[in-house]
């Protein structure tokens, strides 16, 4: 049988069957994994599809066992999840103030990936200045699609699931910028409280191990994993992080040095787009800000 991996704590999974026209709508099993996934120092993760075999435990159930993962077309390491092709990148309005540096952390590291983004300004109902709309318009000129909402209320959820509709999708965002109130609001209940394995065995519960796909229909995922606010990028390396911000890769032809890390040359083709409008100043000052970030790091690597 063909499944994916919907729900992972500690040791044991859970994995929905899917049909032969390719859709989850299958039954799901709870499974452990194949002794072998050690002795190759893999791990199947949620996000994961896998091959798995119909194993009888006794009257009440079956399980399955894992036998073997399937290709991975994308892989994160930090916090572990497989297969996820977009990204939701929630930013506060307000209560938190949007924290901008980290979203531009987490938009190289999508682009890295090779996921797709998207963008939510969530509590705008709270900035009565109506700031976020300069950070739309930052970001819609880079080329990201962003979206309003107002999460408590319900509004802008319609539009955030068809942008969602037909990935599975992951959730990223600081502390307090109502990531689990967006999911929630979804579902329209209360559903990122404890997962069902930490239920029925009651291990792993309020554990930062605990990894979950829910379903929104059968072509659409959402993951619940703790950390994704704080993942870490340093897979990038310095000398490359201008080929993930988006806008800046058409310029990089343009200058005079090869190898030019756009932060001391002066004929620098980034530099000049910014003079002529067509990169943000303060987008670059982030960009600045994060290179010395991954160079510092790749300093006391060397030590």
């Amino acid at each position: 049988m063909r499944g994916i991996i919907i729900e992972n704590i500690s040791n044991l999974y859970r994995v929905k069957i899917i049909e032969k026209n390719g859709d989850a709508k299958g039954k799901i099993y709870e499974a452990n994994a194949r002794g072998r996934f050690k002795k190759d120092d893999i791990t199947p993760v949620v996000g994961d599809f896998v091959e798995c075999e119909l194993v009888k435990e006794d009257k009440e159930k079956d399980r399955v066992s894992i036998d073997k993962i399937l290709n991975r077309k994308v892989y994160i390491k930090r916090p572990k999840l497989a297969n996820i092709n977009k990204i939701v990148l929630v930013v506060s309005s307000k209560h938190p103030k949007p924290d901008l540096l980290m979203l531009d952390k987490q938009l190289a590291f999508v682009e890295f990936l090779g996921i797709e983004p998207l963008i939510v300004l969530n509590k705008i109902d709270l900035d009565k200045n109506e700031l976020f709309k300069e950070i739309k318009r930052v970001y819609q000129k880079v080329g990201y699609k962003v979206i309003e909402t107002e999460a408590k209320e319900g509004k802008g959820i319609d539009g955030l699931m068809k942008e969602m509709y037909g990935y599975t999708n992951a959730f990223s965002g600081n502390s307090g910028v109502g990531k689990s109130t967006l999911i929630n609001a979804i579902f329209k209940e209360d559903i990122t409280q404890e997962g069902e394995i930490s239920k029925k065995s009651k291990r792993g519960k309020n554990t930062t191990t605990s990894t979950k796909l829910y379903e929104i229909n059968n072509k659409t995922f959402i993951a619940d994993t703790p950390g994704f606010s704080t993942f870490d990028i340093s897979e990038i390396e310095s000398k490359d992080l201008a080929k993930y911000f988006k806008e800046f890769k058409e310029h990089i032809p343009e200058c005079e040095f090869i190898g030019c890390t756009h932060i001391k040359e002066e004929n620098c083709g980034i530099k000049n787009a910014i003079k002529e409008g067509k990169i943000e100043q303060e987008r670059y000052d982030r960009f600045c800000k994060i290179y010395q970030e991954l160079k510092q790091r790749e300093e006391r690597k060397k030590w």
